[in-house]
């Protein structure tokens, strides 16, 4: 009996601290990075392509695991159709022509990978590099804060009728279909014009469009462009993209979840690249203030900077912020850990800091590690105001200096790194005292 009692107790103290393991950060009892993802992908190699994709898709399609594909040019799903994509299949973004895929408004994508056997879109070439191929759309039918109710994408496509590339609408529970364990690698190619494509673009997707377990590698652009809609996002990975890693805008109202973002000094876009982005508009003349402003609650992120020498990536200047908020939005984050930048948050520097503002801003029980400065105004000199406000008791955040071997649980495996955080930081960390 005495056995048993003891055993018992023991399974329950180490549930307990698995539990508390978790509590910042990705979360999750295994390592769910495992299997379906890959850091090192110019190693991969696949078949010659089987298929070509071009034109217009018209009717419900499926590609199959058996075929590689290769996407030839602008390559557009309409008619109300649904692209269905076996598990296991590979399709390749073609170099030469810029090859895209665009789910215009009304048509449905179901690419639903498995842990074992992930859909993967890479790029065309041998030698891979970010921006080889265009990347993904998804359009649907719900809200922007623009004037009037649609928009069309704005990057040189030309499709055989606009309305392949308008977006936006009345319907906040616009479904788009599925997208699970699937992989978009090399892709933001840039244009003359209208700049980089970004790897997946979320463009007035609504609440039905289902989006788990997606990870966008070695993007020249956005990793997730998220204008407008309603987006849930869940187990989403962006690894080393040159500028943004999630960008929201146009009045999104998006909830984002047990997600990663993976940045590198050496990797950035010259014009702003950010673990998160949140803007309500471009130019505010263009926007609607009778709509909803950009809405983002986040909970449960690791924002992770990995570098050779962060104190001297710091003092050259190769670092920046995790986060941008301008002005006009509404954002939450917790239960977080943003680690290794310089600073962490940086308010826009015409937002007033009012009680309206702060109410709207929140970052509550979130890990600070390793960031040259936390939440400031940019380009303000003094910012203790904002610094006391958050480091205020009352948020519950806490601050701490430690290596990425001491943070998190293996973040040096090459093949399945582990960004959660590691129990004991947590408990050796202090808050920052007040007076």
């Amino acid at each position: 009996m005495k056995k048993i009692t003891l055993t018992t107790i023991l399974l329950i103290f180490v549930f307990c601290n698995v539990f508390a393991q978790q509590e910042k950060g990705i979360t999750g009892y295994n390592n769910w990075l495992d299997t379906w993802t890959d850091f090192k992908p110019n190693k991969a190699s696949y078949d010659e392509p089987t298929q070509i994709l071009s034109g217009d898709i018209f009717e419900n399609t499926t590609l199959t695991k058996r075929n590689t594909y290769l996407l030839l040019g602008e390559v557009y799903v309409t008619n109300c159709a649904t692209l269905t994509i076996e598990p296991g299949t590979v399709i390749l973004g073609d170099y030469e022509t810029n090859g895209s895929l665009t789910i215009s408004k009304g048509s449905k994508i179901q690419a639903v990978g498995t842990a074992t056997d992930p859909i993967v879109f890479t790029s065309s070439r041998i030698d891979k590099n970010a921006g080889d191929w265009g990347g993904i759309f998804i359009l649907g039918n719900a809200p922007l804060n623009t004037f009037g109710k649609v928009m069309s994408l704005n990057y040189g496509l030309n499709p055989s009728s606009t309305e392949a590339i308008s977006y936006g609408g009345e319907d906040i529970n616009s479904d788009s279909g599925i997208l699970k364990y699937l992989r978009i690698e090399y892709a933001g190619k840039i244009t003359k014009e209208f700049g980089n494509y970004s790897g997946i673009t979320l463009a007035g997707v609504g609440l039905k469009t289902s989006i788990n377990n997606i990870m966008v590698s070695y993007c020249q652009g956005d990793s997730f462009n998220i204008l407008g809609g309603n987006v849930t996002l869940s187990q989403a990975v962006s690894y080393r993209s040159s500028k943004n890693d999630f960008d929201f805008n146009y009045g999104t109202q998006s909830t984002i979840s047990n997600s990663l973002a993976i940045r590198s000094p050496y990797i950035s876009s010259a014009d702003g690249s950010r673990c998160l982005n949140v803007k309500s508009y471009d130019i505010k003349e263009n926007a609607d203030t009778n709509k909803k402003e950009t809405n983002v609650i986040a909970e449960n992120l690791t924002l992770v900077n990995i570098s050779n020498d962060l104190a001297y990536d710091f003092k050259v200047g190769l670092v920046q912020e995790a986060i941008f908020l301008g002005t006009d939005v509404s954002f939450q984050i917790n239960k977080s850990v943003i680690s290794g930048f310089m600073p962490a948050v940086y308010l826009d520097p015409e937002m007033a800091i009012n009680g309206d503002n702060l109410e709207k801003i929140k970052f509550t029980r979130t890990y600070f590690n390793n960031c040259e400065g936390n939440i400031f105004r940019k380009s303000y000199v003094n910012n203790d105001d904002l610094e006391s406000w958050y480091g205020s008791r009352a948020f519950n955040n806490v601050y701490s200096k430690g290596p990425d071997s001491e943070t998190f649980i293996d973040s040096s495996n090459k093949k399945y790194p582990d960004f959660r955080l590691r129990i004991n930081k947590i408990i050796a960390a202090n808050d920052i005292e007040q007076d």
